[in-house]
C-alpha cells in the first residue's frame, strides 16, 4: 500500500534512532532507492561534495575576515576612523543575513550549485573595489554588496551537509563547515598582516579576489548539485503493482481522505515513472541509469519544474513562529558576537601601548584561535553525534534533538573565563601571552555555536530545514551587525575592564540558556506540532518539497 500520510500527532524531532537487540543506529532520514539520492552516494563522492562546500566557505569567508588585522592601516591611509571601518564590517554581516532572504529561496528554486557559483564569482569581482574607496560611504557600499552576494555561505552549507549526511553523523559534517568558517576567520587576518606589511593593505583584497576566482574554477568543475526531492520516493513506492492502490492524505481538520490530494499523489507517481522512463524493470526492481559527468555538473540539475520562488521567499517568515528556531538563531548570533567583540578590539589592544604589535604581529596572534578551533572541532562534531546515540540507547532507542545541547556547558564556562582574561588583562596591561590565549579560547569555542544551533534546527524541523535556517542566520547576523556597529563606542565609554566583565557574564548567561531549552524545548515542539505539520502539508501540496 502506498501512502502519502502526515501524522499530525508526531512531535517534530522525536525519533527512534536505535533499534533491535544489537542497538543498531537507524538511518534518518530514510534514504530512497535512487543511487543519485545524496544519502546513497559513495563515501568518496560524499566527501568530494563536502570538500566543495569547504571550498565555498574558504572562497567567501577569507575576503570577509582578511581586513581585521589591517584596519589601523586602512584608517590611517584613508583618513577614516576605526569606528567607521567597524561599522562597515557591521553592514557586511547585516547583509550576510538579509541576503539569505533572497539567495536561499533562489537555491531552493534553481538549485544550490548555481547559487554557489554566482556568489563566488560576484565575491571575486567585488573584492577589487575596496582598495579604491576614498570615503566612508564607498567603504560601506562595498561591504553591503560583498555581504549581499556572499550571503549563501551563511545558510546553504548547513543544508548541503544535511543533504549528504544522516542524523547520527550530521554534526560531523556541520563541524567541518564550522571548523572551516572559524578557521578562515582566524587565518585570513594572520596572512593579511604579512601581505599588508610586504605589499600594502590593498593587495590583501586583491589576493582575496584572486582566491575567490580560483575557488570558482574548482567549484565549476567539481561541485555537484545536492538538492534532491525524496518525498515521493519515500511515500509512493515505485513498485509497478501500485497502480490499483489508493493513496491517502491525512487531514488535520477532520481526518477525512482528501481526494484531490490523492489524485495529486498519483500524478506525482506518474511523473516519477515518466522521469525514469529509461529505467528498466528487472526481477521486480528498478535498474537506474548511470549519470554522466556532464549531467552531474549541469547548472540546471536542481531546477524545479514549477515556479515557486515567491512561496520560498515567504515561508521563512512562517517558520519564525517556532521558539526552537528563534533560540537557535540567538545562540548562533551570541556565539559570534563575543568573538566579534575580540576581533574589533584585537588591533586596538595589541597594536597599542605597551604591546605595540605591528600589523603582521597582530595577524600572527590569530594563530591562537586557529589552533584552538582544531582542538574544539572534534568535541563539537564527533562528540555531539556520539552523545546523541548514547542518550538514544539509554532511552531504549528514543532520541530527542535537545540531547546535543549539553555540550554548550563547555562553551558557557570557557567563554566567560576567556572574556574576563582578555578584558581585565588588557586593562591591567599584563603580558601579551595570556591575552593571546584568551583570544584563542573564545575563538575556538565559537565552533559550538554553528554546530549546535544548526544541528538542533535540522534535527527538529528536517522537512523545512532550509527555510528554518534563513531565520537562524537572519537573527545571527542582526546580532553581529548590532555588535559591530557599537563595539568601538562600547569599549571607549566603559573601558576594557568594565566592558569585558559585562561581555563575560553575558556570554555565560546566553550559553547557559541551553538549560532552558533542555526543559522547555520538548514542550514547545509538542505544543506546536500541528502548526508545523500544517506548514509541511501546505508546502507538499504546492510541490515545494
Amino acid at each position: 500500500m502506498a501512502t502519502n500520510v502526515i501524522d499530525f500527532e508526531v512531535v517534530p524531532g522525536d525519533a527512534r534512532l536505535v533499534e533491535g537487540e544489537e542497538r543498531e543506529v537507524v538511518l534518518l532520514p530514510k534514504p530512497s532507492k535512487d543511487p543519485e539520492d545524496p544519502l546513497n552516494w559513495s563515501r568518496p563522492r560524499k566527501w568530494l561534495a563536502t570538500a566543495c562546500v569547504i571550498v565555498v566557505t574558504i572562497g567567501i569567508g577569507i575576503p570577509s575576515a582578511a581586513i581585521y588585522s589591517v584596519l589601523p592601516n586602512i584608517a590611517e591611509e584613508r583618513n577614516l576612523s576605526l569606528a567607521d571601518l567597524n561599522q562597515g564590517t557591521g553592514y557586511l554581516f547585516l547583509f550576510y543575513g538579509l541576503g539569505c532572504l533572497v539567495f536561499q529561496p533562489l537555491a531552493l528554486q534553481y538549485g544550490k550549485r548555481p547559487v554557489y557559483l554566482f556568489s563566488m564569482l560576484a565575491t571575486s569581482l567585488i573584492c577589487v573595489w575596496p582598495p579604491y574607496t576614498r570615503s566612508n560611504g564607498e567603504w560601506i557600499a562595498s561591504k553591503i554588496l560583498q555581504g549581499l552576494f556572499g550571503s549563501c555561505v551563511e545558510s546553504l552549507p548547513e543544508i548541503s551537509m544535511s543533504d549528504l549526511f544522516f542524523e547520527h553523523e550530521r554534526s560531523l559534517g556541520l563541524s567541518l563547515y564550522a571548523l572551516t568558517l572559524m578557521g578562515v576567520s582566524y587565518s585570513a587576518p594572520l596572512v593579511a598582516g604579512f601581505i599588508s606589511a610586504g605589499q600594502g593593505w590593498q593587495w590583501v583584497m586583491w589576493w582575496c579576489s584572486i582566491l575567490a576566482a580560483v575557488c570558482f574554477v574548482i567549484l565549476f568543475f567539481a561541485m555537484e548539485e545536492t538538492s534532491y526531492t525524496r518525498r515521493v520516493q519515500d511515500e509512493a513506492s515505485l513498485d509497478p503493482e501500485i497502480d490499483g492502490e489508493e493513496v491517502h492524505e491525512s487531514n488535520v481538520e477532520n481526518g477525512e481522505v482528501e481526494n484531490d490530494k490523492a489524485e495529486k499523489a498519483k500524478d506525482d507517481l506518474v511523473k516519477i515513472r515518466s522521469d525514469y522512463s529509461a529505467h528498466s524493470l528487472s526481477e521486480g526492481s528498478i535498474s537506474w541509469p548511470q549519470t554522466s559527468y556532464m549531467q552531474k555538473i549541469s547548472l540546471t540539475r536542481g531546477f524545479k519544474s514549477k515556479f515557486m520562488l515567491h512561496y520560498y521567499m515567504f515561508m521563512p517568515f512562517r517558520m519564525a513562529q517556532f521558539p526552537v528556531i528563534l533560540w537557535a538563531g540567538f545562540l548562533y548570533g551570541s556565539s559570534l558576537v563575543w568573538f566579534n567583540v575580540l576581533n574589533a578590539t584585537e588591533a586596538m589592544v595589541l597594536a597599542g601601548k605597551p604591546y605595540n604589535f605591528s600589523s603582521s604581529m597582530c595577524g600572527l596572534a590569530y594563530v591562537s584561535p586557529l589552533v584552538c578551533t582544531f582542538i574544539v572541532f572534534p568535541i563539537a562534531g564527533f562528540c555531539s553525534d556520539k552523545l546523541k546515540v548514547y542518550f538514544a540507547r539509554k532511552r531504549n532507542g528514543f532520541s530527542i534533538p535537545e540531547d546535543r545541547l549539553w555540550l554548550l556547558f563547555v562553551y558557557a564556562i570557557l567563554g566567560c573565563a576567556a572574556s574576563l582574561l582578555w578584558g581585565i588583562g588588557a586593562y591591567y596591561q599584563i603580558h601579551w601571552f595570556p591575552l593571546v590565549l584568551a583570544l584563542g579560547i573564545l575563538g575556538g569555542c565559537g565552533v559550538f555555536g554553528p554546530v549546535s544551533s544548526a544541528a538542533y534546527v535540522v534535527d527538529t524541523y528536517r522537512e523545512l530545514d532550509a527555510e528554518a535556517m534563513v531565520v537562524v542566520i537572519l537573527i545571527r547576523n542582526l546580532m553581529s551587525f548590532a555588535c559591530s556597529y557599537g563595539i568601538t563606542h562600547w569599549v571607549e565609554n566603559l573601558g576594557y575592564k568594565r566592558c569585558f566583565i559585562g561581555v563575560a557574564f553575558c556570554c555565560l548567561a546566553t550559553n547557559s540558556s541551553f538549560l532552558v531549552m533542555i526543559f522547555t524545548g520538548p514542550w514547545w515542539r509538542k505544543k506546536q506540532r500541528h502548526a508545523y505539520w500544517s506548514l509541511v502539508q501546505r508546502c507538499r501540496s504546492l510541490g515545494m518539497h
